[in-house]
């Protein structure tokens, strides 16, 4: 795996040679297919792995006191990750098979967590799982695609761009004023500071049925 892994940062393409990573990991090609089936397999090893230590990297990240900033700084990190691993990126983001969904969920997880303390806030116009929803896809999307059409989408600024249009949907302004749902904004908040802190205040049972009480409160329109 570390030889493929390798022979994939190397690749202009993208792509590796079953040949060339049992070359270099100094075994014959039947061990390799013996222990990962195909090529395929083998790459779909690579790509678990990788996305395990990129679920560790993410949880490793400092986190301030001020959660708006580390989710600025999560965005920023996910991006610089993909332009210095342009091709394990793609093997690890592109749309496929759901092989590495556990580590997927993970990494989503991680960035639902820096979102709830952006709740708790009350910086946040909508749950902190829709605006995972919405983070995601969109850092995503836009790594690959400053990794496959470079030319195309030359701004360097783009990145910074992208992040603020998206965030400007997610996040309430600084100094805004109370708006129309202050009641669904309050419950929002609420909920999530009761998930980071908790309260010794009331039972398990008034726990639940508090926040499912603050749950429909947030999303019901």
């Amino acid at each position: 795996m570390a030889a493929a892994l390798r022979q994939l940062a190397s690749s202009t393409d993208g792509d590796i040679a079953t040949r060339a990573v049992s070359q270099e990991a100094g075994v014959t090609q039947p061990v390799l297919y013996r222990l990962f089936g195909d090529k395929q397999g083998l790459l779909d090893a690579v790509v678990e792995a990788a996305l395990e230590r990129y679920a560790q990297r993410k949880g490793g990240l400092e986190s301030t006191g001020d959660p708006v900033a580390d989710l600025r700084a999560g965005w920023d990190d996910h991006t610089a990750f993909a332009l210095d691993n342009p091709a394990l990126y793609r093997l690890m983001f592109a749309p496929r098979s759901g092989s590495a969904a556990s580590a997927h969920q993970k990494i989503f997880t991680l960035l639902e967590a820096t979102l709830t303390r952006c709740a708790a806030a009350g910086a946040l116009t909508m749950t902190p799982r829709q605006a995972a929803q919405l983070i995601l896809p969109a850092n995503i999307g836009l790594a690959l695609s400053l990794i496959a059409q470079p030319a195309l989408f030359d701004d360097p600024d783009l990145s910074r761009r992208t992040r603020e249009a998206t965030f400007s949907t997610i996040l309430v302004e600084a100094g805004a004023a109370a708006t129309t749902n202050s009641v669904r904004d309050a419950a929002r908040q609420l909920h999530a500071q009761l998930l980071l802190e908790g309260t010794p205040e009331l039972e398990a049972v008034e726990v639940a049925l508090l926040t499912r009480w603050l749950e429909r409160l947030d999303t019901t329109r």
